[in-house]
């Protein structure tokens, strides 16, 4: 490795450190922002950070989109380099953030896929025969329920549960909190899971969800759950849990017409995000 690119790691070690304990972005986010400036690493290896110009950051997007990066990728990656020149400036003396004022080449919006009523009500219609069923029928509920990330359940504890209140509080992106409410068939089918949890999880185990062996359920496991009992209830598309997070935001926009009570519920910073659902 080159002086210059050691130079470079180190710059880039120092800023994921100051997402993790200044920011408390999670390290599911630092890895991110490490992967989107891996691409910048990569395409000025040998070069100087602070000798980056303007020129040299299009020069850089314009590649990546003929190697068919979509728009809102370059987005978020322009934004994580945007980020870190910033606390280069900040922190190591750097006189120019070369990112500024550019944008990335605007892509297509796709529509987001979702489930008919129907499909929905299947994914969550699960026999109630094992433990895991149990299990997997509460998170299905919870995720069409409530709307949540995957991240959000996953990290669920009992006591963020307020089952008589029908709510649930729920930490999310950028370590904020929001209360979302529960709809009464993720209500029943929470109560049945918490009164067999005790069979599957580990002693001392604190998470709401636990996998075959007690521990916290990952989300790769929640991933391939959905996914066969996707099959199993007879939905040929592919069934991943944004879907139904999808549907749910969709589902209540087409019954109560309430743009901005979707937009709250999802959390989106920005309407614009929640409106992508009016066009479907």
């Amino acid at each position: 490795m080159s002086t210059v690119d050691g130079l470079n790691q180190k710059y880039l070690q120092g800023y994921l450190a100051w997402l993790l304990n200044e920011k408390r972005y999670s390290k599911l986010t630092a890895e991110s922002y490490a992967r989107d400036l891996g691409h910048l690493f990569k395409l000025s290896a040998g070069s100087s950070l602070c000798d980056l110009k303007v020129q040299h950051i299009r020069r850089y997007i314009a590649q990546l989109h003929s190697s068919g990066l979509g728009g809102r990728s370059l987005a978020r990656l322009l934004s994580a380099w945007r980020g870190f020149f910033n606390y280069l400036l900040r922190d190591h003396g750097f006189t120019d953030n070369p990112c500024v004022g550019l944008r990335a080449p605007k892509s297509a919006k796709a529509l987001p896929q979702v489930l008919s009523p129907d499909q929905a009500i299947r994914m969550v219609d699960l026999p109630c025969d094992s433990p895991d069923a149990i299990r997997d029928k509460a998170m299905f509920e919870l995720f069409y329920s409530s709307g949540l990330r995957l991240a959000e359940l996953v990290s669920l504890e009992p006591g963020q549960l307020e089952l008589t209140a029908g709510e649930v509080r729920v930490t999310g992106k950028g370590n904020k909190t929001r209360i979302v409410p529960l709809g009464s068939f993720a209500i029943q089918a929470l109560q049945t899971w918490l009164a067999v949890r005790p069979q599957l999880a580990n002693s001392g185990e604190t998470a709401l969800f636990v996998g075959a062996r007690g521990a916290r359920i990952s989300p790769r496991v929640v991933q391939l759950r959905m996914k066969q009992w996707g099959i199993k209830q007879g939905i040929t598309s592919n069934v991943h849990p944004h879907v139904l997070r999808h549907s749910f935001a969709t589902h209540v926009l087409q019954s109560s017409g309430d743009l901005r009570a979707v937009q709250e519920m999802l959390r989106h910073a920005s309407i614009s995000t929640t409106q992508v659902y009016t066009h479907l």
